[in-house]
């Protein structure tokens, strides 16, 4: 009952906040086809489209810079040829060739060659900092040798093509003549995607339009993507519900009574999407914070007060599944499972308020001072500082109820709620305690176990904030590192077995859920939208999810 009595005042007060806009008048669509994206919050826009620096804006891969390869996640990682017409791996996996699509052109007419893409490599050994998806490590050469590029790998990995498709190549004969990549925003980016002019730019509204050049322009029906600044998510519910946006990647509070139903053209499609969690720093610069993070037992008593469903059914509105894994694996990968560890470890990953406190006292953890809250089992103060990001609100409801969880069985915390940027710089420089977190979600479980648990990712800043959690086990790095020296399922289901083993019984984070992939989309002015009737992939418009670029090709405008 309290859940749904808090949904309802949620969902009221959301539609109470967009009530005023409901009436306001929409922006008037320009003759040409502008297609009005959201897919990700900005206080401010700041002119940087540089693909390889962490404050780029949302639109730059894909649409500037065009991928060789789409590779469809949700079908299993199915290829889509784009700037390559072919690609094919060596059998001993040591090497992977992509073969040019004749005739494409950069955005300045200049011709797109195999020789742009080993310059790209190449400069991203030079400028390590660059390299914010760890690809430099797994390439012993980059060769070009006419419509070819051929890549010779440091060690065999049948997932080579998948992680290469994942850096966008700039051409060279304007990036050859930058003095300092690593500070180069790029302000008016020459590319090979269908987007590359930037048209109008201003801290609140930019536009990025038709790259004249395009090779696939005869597929292309939108001329400019449309991009509106939005803060944060309580700007975003009193906008969206007008219709304004055509495509949205945000969390709204009871989309049916709310989102949906505020016009037959709102629509949203969630297809399962990753696992989300609790990371605990295992650097923490509190004493005391430090001692209880660093005990598997009280990882695991944090683990077990934790209501799973209850986060679900008023952070998210019922919008995902529990996900009792210790490994985070979920119910998308129970195909790649050990169930017998999975069964052995999932008592610690479900909701008992009994048997976390009978946890803590068994491990020295007591309250000394009589606050109602557990010292160390040495004597320390304990207190945990929880942050999600300023704006998220379902992180960040998520978070307050996992503190109003974790002192029902003594534990002491609190939330916090940074903005993004403060938020993960505290994790790359490990000054946090406790932080939620979602994580990427691959055609099989590698893409997360990796980015999440690796510890290469621990080494460079502005690597992704998954694996700041700064736990390293040798073994399972190198579990991870053998996991594509195989293309035999068979082979990396019995690698999946040993990884799954080693989280779960260090309980290294604390997963919640298996979340939804949520987008947004209104059928107004478009039709061709992704949905459970059309799943041809992934239907976010993030950066990441590669996919959206064929997703706007299938966009065409209603008469």
């Amino acid at each position: 009952m309290l859940a749904n009595i808090k949904k309802t005042k949620l969902a009221l007060a959301v539609v109470a906040a967009a009530a005023s806009v409901l009436t306001a008048p929409i922006a008037a669509a320009a003759e040409r086809n502008e297609l009005t994206m959201v897919p990700k919050f900005y206080p401010t826009f700041v002119r940087n489209f540089n693909p390889f620096l962490q404050t780029q804006l949302d639109t730059v891969q894909d649409f500037i810079y065009e991928p060789l390869v789409v590779f469809n996640e949700l079908k299993g990682n199915e290829p889509v040829m784009r700037l390559a017409k072919d690609y094919y791996m060596s059998d001993d996996l040591m090497q992977v060739t992509f073969v040019i699509r004749d005739g494409v052109k950069w955005s300045d007419g200049k011709a797109y060659t195999a020789e742009d893409v080993a310059f790209t490599y190449d400069m991203l050994k030079k400028y390590p900092e660059l390299d914010r998806t760890g690809i430099n490590q797994r390439l012993k050469s980059v060769i070009a040798s006419g419509d070819k590029v051929t890549f010779n790998l440091t060690e065999a990995n049948s997932n080579v093509p998948y992680l290469i498709n994942k850096v966008s190549v700039v051409p060279k004969h304007i990036w050859s003549k930058v003095e300092d990549p690593t500070r180069f925003t790029n302000e008016n980016p020459v590319g090979t995607g269908p987007f590359t002019e930037i048209e109008t730019f201003t801290p609140q509204l930019y536009t990025q339009c038709r790259n004249p050049q395009y090779w696939d322009n005869d597929n292309l029906d939108i001329d400019c993507l449309r991009l509106p600044q939005v803060a944060g998510n309580d700007q975003f519910l009193g906008q969206v519900l007008s219709g304004q946006y055509d495509w949205t990647y945000s969390f709204i509070p009871d989309v049916d009574s709310t989102y949906a139903a505020a016009s037959p053209d709102n629509k949203y499609w969630y297809p399962a999407g990753g696992s989300q969690a609790f990371i605990f720093n295992y650097k923490s610069p509190n004493a005391g914070n430090n001692e209880a993070i660093n005990n598997v037992d009280f990882r695991r008593a944090f683990s077990m007060a934790i209501d799973r469903e209850t986060i679900i059914d008023i952070a998210f509105y019922g919008g995902g599944v529990v996900n009792d894994y210790a490994s985070g694996l979920g119910q998308a990968f129970e195909a790649w499972s050990d169930e017998a560890v999975h069964e052995k470890y999932k008592p610690f990953n479900t909701y008992n308020i009994d048997a976390a406190k009978a946890l803590l006292k068994k491990a020295g953890f007591k309250d000394i001072d009589g606050d109602g809250f557990v010292e160390t089992p040495t004597g320390k103060k304990l207190e945990l500082a929880i942050q999600s990001p300023s704006g998220w609100t379902d992180f960040n409801n998520t978070v307050q109820l996992g503190v109003e969880m974790l002192e029902e069985v003594g534990i002491k915390a609190e939330s916090s709620t940074p903005d993004f940027s403060i938020y993960n710089q505290a994790m790359l420089d490990a000054k946090y305690d406790v932080a939620y977190t979602n994580y990427f979600h691959g055609a099989d479980p590698y893409t997360y176990w990796d980015s999440a648990y690796h510890s290469r990712f621990q080494a460079n800043e502005g690597m992704p904030r998954f694996a700041l959690h700064y736990w390293k086990n040798a073994e399972l790095d190198t579990l991870l590192d053998g996991f594509y020296k195989t293309a035999d399922r068979g082979e990396q289901v019995k690698i999946a077995h040993k990884i799954q083993k080693i989280i779960a019984e260090n309980q290294v984070t604390v997963p919640v859920m298996s979340g939804a992939y949520t987008s947004q989309y209104n059928t107004s002015r478009f039709t061709g939208w992704w949905n459970e009737n059309n799943p041809k992939g992934r239907p976010m418009p993030i950066t990441n999810t590669q996919e959206r670029l064929l997703q706007v090709l299938d966009l065409k405008p209603k008469a």
